[in-house]
């Protein structure tokens, strides 16, 4: 029993081992407007990976990959927006979690949109039928 106690014990302190070493300690950069930049980027990147996850949280080699290009190009002085153009001309839209608005995906930021007015008007139009519809003095 007591065995079995000390082998769960050595696995869990195994699998506390490997988030450990999913922190990067050299993410944090020394200018203070630099680091927002950073962070924030990272945070807006989606992980190519997990799908589900940002780069900044993901512990998947393509986002520490993606972390460090980031870093680099932070460090070199590029702004928001050229390192967003050079993730999305290289990964595509998908990588960020708010892709921009273009022709080509109107449908996606104007879809739900347009659903719901759809459902509005075919609601309306459901009571306006129903309202107009004879009452049946017989039913119970």
């Amino acid at each position: 029993m007591i065995r079995a106690t000390t082998f769960g014990l050595l696995i869990g302190l195994l699998g506390l081992s490997f988030t450990a070493s999913a922190v990067d300690p050299s993410d944090k950069l020394e200018d203070p407007i630099q680091n927002e930049l950073y962070l924030a980027i990272t945070k807006e990147v989606r992980c190519l990976v997990c799908q589900n996850q940002s780069i900044a949280d993901s512990t998947a080699p393509l986002a520490a990959d993606l972390r460090r290009e980031i870093r680099r190009m932070v460090e070199e002085g590029q702004d928001e927006t050229r390192i967003k153009n050079f993730l999305v001309e290289r990964y595509g839209d998908f990588i960020l979690y708010r892709p921009r608005f273009r022709s080509w995906n109107i449908v996606l930021w104007l879809g739900p949109v347009a659903l719901m007015v759809v459902g509005f008007i075919a609601l309306a139009m459901n009571i306006r039928r129903r309202k107009s519809l004879p009452i049946d003095e017989d039913a119970p």
